[in-house]
């Protein structure tokens, strides 16, 4: 009988301690699952962060791009002004020397990259005066054109990508 006690109590004890394992079992299972959806968790947010990280970056360049390419339109521009004011104090017997026929192909290959590049020339002559595209510098009184439209252009305007680069420098009937 003292054997079948002492196998009992070995049994209840086998059994106390195998509950006791799988409740121990139980809480550290339930504890490496929390800690699993912790990790889970931080890298969803770290992957949400870095996506987000890229988009403000691309977007950042994007602009930085932009203003670099606006500045060197400007630029550009200055420089096909000065071809412009050559050509129009050229007189016209002159345009046939093949120096100065050079310089207006040079032009030409300026406004063509230009072009190439987004760059439009605004059209001004006889349209409606708009402080968003023109810049007047003159009224002048007109019978011949009514007033609020452009009566001469001193200075082209121009758009980059449908964005005004620079306005047109004007005249505008009073």
């Amino acid at each position: 009988m003292n054997n079948k006690k002492n196998e009992e109590k070995k049994n209840k004890e086998k059994e106390s301690d195998k509950n006791q394992i799988e409740e121990n079992n139980s809480e550290e299972t339930e504890k490496l699952r929390r800690e699993k959806q912790e990790f889970l968790n931080g890298w969803k947010r770290a992957r949400a962060d870095f996506i987000n990280y890229k988009k403000n970056e691309q977007a950042r360049l994007a602009k930085a791009k932009k203003r670099e390419k606006v500045k060197i339109m400007r630029d550009v521009l200055d420089i096909l002004d000065s071809f412009d004011l050559a050509e129009k104090n050229i007189r016209k017997s002159k345009k046939e020397d093949n120096y100065l026929s050079g310089l207006i192909s040079i032009k030409k290959q300026f406004k063509k990259f230009l072009h190439t590049h987004g760059v439009e020339e605004l059209k001004t002559e006889g349209k409606e005066f708009d402080p968003n595209l023109h810049e007047a510098v003159a009224m002048v009184d007109s019978d011949k054109i009514e007033s609020g439209k452009i009566v001469e252009e001193v200075n082209k305007g121009y758009l980059l990508d449908g964005e005004l680069l620079r306005p047109a420098k004007v005249k505008v009937a009073k």
